[in-house]
């Protein structure tokens, strides 16, 4: 477990303390159900409730010697019971326990993971509203392109982690089943009832249909959710570091009053959340091709999956939490430059504005083909001379036999490129 990145919230729910807690509610509400249907005595019953508890420290004693971990946790629970205890996991298998178990633990963790990415969505809305009409170059190849705003680049930001959301909500609902329907889940020794009341007390759904344990489809489904959501993660951590560098610095992560940027150089501020940020989405990415190899499994059941699953699933939840928060606070306290944003668009002398020249000359009768080798003629100059582009446009006698200098001067004009802001911010729900 990379516990450096274990929010204590998120971290308890991979302890023994809370697992074995698990297991034990999953036997006291079957132990319920079979008293409904008559197979436990309800004084039995009392006694189990009353007396049902266990030791993680006793358990790991006991799984010393038998090397069963189910067992340990029963053999246990019947030291507190006594003789009642021969009804706890009465038709049940290990996996029942296991699975179902796993299943409210995964729902546990989600349920955290959506709140954490509705957080950093709140925070890229308030940047996005913020910086709605702040001009800044857009890229395309690493290349300046034309213009966006700040604001736009946050909406979009605002606009994938919605999706991120959906994700985790469907996955969610994938993983919220569970499962006690015996040795090979024919309910050969466990009436189905006793599957229903036991996933309805703990908020899941009963499977349909289950082998010895619940398919693991759903599992690898889960962490393709959470490696997608830190594909995001990665993608708005490698935007925003781009954006820091030294020749662009449009964009600033943090940087504290005693923090140190480089051992050997004081100068230095380097991105180094957003680069931590990139480094553990690959560690998700990673976990997730480990989760689609679990999915064949021998027959009903083997058991190739659960060792897997103990590293896997909490290493991924409490990456995926620490990676959200991380990110939420990245972009809450992200030092934005809006005159390097203008800066920077003011650096190529104009040549932004080459597809509004295009447009302009097709519009005034020439060919695409002509007017495109004229512009791009003028642009090369410009990229090699540092000639404002507009200046060279309006000396060349072959341009200005179809358009004035007027027409082009109103070519060179940033407004054209922000007036559908306002419809989007509305569609992206802004």
């Amino acid at each position: 477990m990379i516990a450096r990145y274990t929010r204590p919230e998120m971290g308890a729910i991979w302890t023994d303390q809370n697992k074995f807690q698990t297991w034990l509610t999953i036997e006291l509400f079957a132990c319920e159900a079979m008293n409904r249907l008559g197979l436990v005595p309800a004084a039995d019953l009392a006694r189990i409730r009353k007396r049902a508890a266990f030791s993680v420290k006793r358990i790991d004693a006991i799984e010393r010697k038998v090397n069963h971990d189910v067992i340990a946790f029963l053999t246990n629970v019947a030291e507190h019971v006594g003789p009642s205890a021969r009804y706890i996991h009465r038709g049940l298998t290990s996996s029942d326990v296991l699975d179902t178990s796993l299943a409210v633990q995964m729902v546990q963790a989600i349920d955290i993971l959506i709140r954490d990415a509705k957080a950093v969505r709140r925070a890229a809305a308030v940047k996005a509203r913020r910086y709605r009409n702040t001009p800044m170059i857009g890229r395309s190849h690493g290349i300046h392109a034309e213009p966006i705003t700040f604001g736009l680049k946050m909406a979009l930001m605002y606009d994938e982690f919605g999706r991120a959301i959906e994700r985790l909500e469907r996955a969610r609902k994938t993983v919220a089943v569970g499962q006690l329907s015996g040795a090979v889940g024919t309910h050969a020794h466990l009436d189905p009832f006793v599957e229903k009341h036991v996933c309805r007390k703990l908020g899941l759904r009963p499977a349909a249909i289950s082998t010895q344990v619940l398919q693991r489809d759903r599992h690898a489904e889960y962490m393709a959710a959470l490696a997608l959501v830190g594909a995001s993660v990665d993608r708005w951590a490698t935007e925003f570091r781009h954006l820091q560098r030294t020749e662009v610095h449009e964009v600033e992560e943090f940087f504290g009053r005693e923090q140190k940027g480089s051992s050997a150089m004081p100068h230095k501020k380097n991105p180094i959340t957003g680069e931590k940020l990139s480094g553990l989405a690959r560690l998700l990415r990673g976990n997730l091709v480990a989760a689609m190899e679990n999915v064949a499994l021998w027959h009903e059941r083997d058991i190739s999956h659960s060792s897997v699953e103990r590293v896997i699933l909490p290493d991924s939840t409490i990456a995926l939490d620490h990676m959200l928060t991380q990110l939420e606070k990245l972009v809450r306290n992200l030092k934005v430059y809006p005159k390097r944003m203008q800066a920077n668009l003011d650096m190529t002398h104009g040549l932004i504005h080459s597809q509004q020249v295009l447009l302009m000359l097709t519009d005034h009768g020439v060919s695409r083909e002509l007017a495109y080798r004229a512009v791009q003629r003028h642009a090369m100059k410009s990229w090699e001379t540092g000639a404002s582009f507009r200046e060279l446009l309006e000396q060349d006698p072959e341009i200005l036999q179809h358009v004035s200098k007027d027409d082009i001067r109103k070519t060179f004009n940033l407004a054209v490129h922000f007036k559908d802001i306002n419809r989007t911010f509305r569609a992206v729900g802004l």
